[in-house]
């Protein structure tokens, strides 16, 4: 019988995930000695090398690319065996992991938490912003237990619940003022800032304004939000933000905010997780309170 740890199937997925001994070390809040050894002993129990190694990067090999799949199949499983423990349970309480992507991260999360810990307080959460491809890679992955992001995602093993509409307004100089806002035909004949690719909220953007996403751009796109307002401060061209980034992010710039005409461009923001989850019933019950919060935040700016 070969004997076989789940903490060194979880160091395997991280060696294998990072590519690098070093940040898969850090990422498991261990030395990495005692990383190399885990995964040297990983191997001699299995009898086949996982990895190769050289002086500048660590792959799978071929056999590492298959058991790999197994190993994080067996760490979801087991995931999943102690979220069942958790639902249990007549309230919610111990590690939750969500994600959340920027454009949404700053604005709302921190009235999220604040209600969570209010309402379950000994729930301890861990937060994780990033674009939503990767937010979705690692809620397959098991290491997420639910994220907030716009829908549709249409993964077929994760389950969507919508929570709010959100329109986008746009942003111009504060000299632009009293300009007409220019419609989405018009907006592809101007310096339009936008996020760097990746983020969910550029390729609605672009979709508003009915630009081809790979279309050739010569204007800097960015990393956040304040650093597309801040360009349109500078003189740089127009952008677009999503309504609950307004009062934070043009508080210290010198721009003008205005709608747009009817059908106004917008997003649906939603929760998912796995469909396979045991905590689904109670991730419903966050996503009301992730809609109150919104609801919340929205009558109070």
């Amino acid at each position: 019988m070969i004997n076989i740890t789940l903490k060194q199937l979880r160091y395997f997925e991280a060696l294998a995930r990072h590519g690098h001994f070093g940040r898969a070390a850090e990422d498991c809040a261990i030395s990495q000695p005692a990383l190399s050894m885990q995964i040297k002993e990983l191997e001699e129990v299995l009898g086949a090398p996982l990895f190769e190694r050289t002086a500048r990067q660590v792959s799978l090999t071929g056999f590492g690319e298959e058991a790999v799949e197994r190993a994080r199949a067996i760490l979801r499983s087991a995931d999943e065996l102690g979220d069942l423990a958790r639902a249990s349970k007549e309230t919610l309480e111990g590690r939750l992991r969500i994600g959340v992507i920027p454009t949404v991260a700053p604005y709302l999360l921190p009235q999220v938490v604040s209600r969570l810990t209010a309402r379950y307080p000994g729930l301890d959460i861990h937060v994780r912003e990033t674009v939503t491809p990767k937010l979705v890679q690692e809620l397959n992955d098991g290491r997420l237990d639910t994220a907030i992001l716009a829908l549709p995602v249409s993964e077929p093993g994760l389950a969507e619940t919508p929570l709010f509409e959100e329109n986008f307004v746009l942003v111009r100089p504060g000299s632009e003022a009293n300009l007409p806002v220019p419609c989405a035909d018009s907006l592809k004949e101007m310096r339009l800032l936008l996020l760097e690719e990746g983020h969910c909220f550029r390729d609605q953007a672009l979709s508003f304004c009915d630009i081809e996403t790979g279309r050739p751009r010569e204007v800097l796109d960015a990393s956040s939000l304040s650093t597309l307002v801040q360009m349109v401060n500078a003189g740089m061209g127009v952008t677009f933000i999503p309504e609950m980034a307004v009062p934070v992010e043009t508080r210290s710039a010198d721009v003008a905010v205005s709608r747009f005409e009817p059908p106004e461009p917008a997003r649906t923001l939603g929760m998912v997780w796995r469909k396979s989850s045991p905590l689904a019933g109670q991730l419903t019950e966050i996503a009301d309170l992730v809609r109150e919060a919104a609801q919340s935040k929205s009558t109070a700016s």
